[in-house]
């Protein structure tokens, strides 16, 4: 049983930062991999970043240069450091663990980007 729990979300103005958190408990020792999707109100879900168990990352171009991901083993906790905010990165904001093709999906943060 895996669950992710993320927190972070709330309003920020253009320009802003933010840092989402992603805790993870479970069977976190088979995670393949760990990244962010979004979902914007009326669009359809898609991927922002991700970042492997030997550290490697990427991103999606919309986001590449602002956004960061990180991890903590220790603290079991993902985080997605979010910079030079638009009002288009507004969205709900999902946790994602892959074990081989199982993926595994948090509740959601929202992140609202406006003035």
């Amino acid at each position: 049983q895996v669950q992710l729990v993320e927190s972070g979300g709330g309003l920020v103005q253009p320009g802003g930062s933010l840092r989402l958190s992603c805790a993870a408990s479970g069977d976190i020792l088979r995670f393949s991999a760990m990244g962010w999707y979004r979902q914007a109100p009326g669009a359809q879900r898609e991927w922002v970043t991700a970042i492997t168990h030997t550290g490697s990352t990427n991103y999606a171009d919309s986001v590449k240069g602002r956004f960061t991901i990180s991890g903590d083993n220790a603290k079991n906790t993902a985080y997605l450091q979010m910079n030079s905010l638009k009002p288009e990165d507004t969205a709900v904001y999902y946790c994602n663990a892959a074990i081989g093709s199982k993926h595994y999906w948090g509740k959601g943060t929202l992140v609202t980007v406006s003035s």
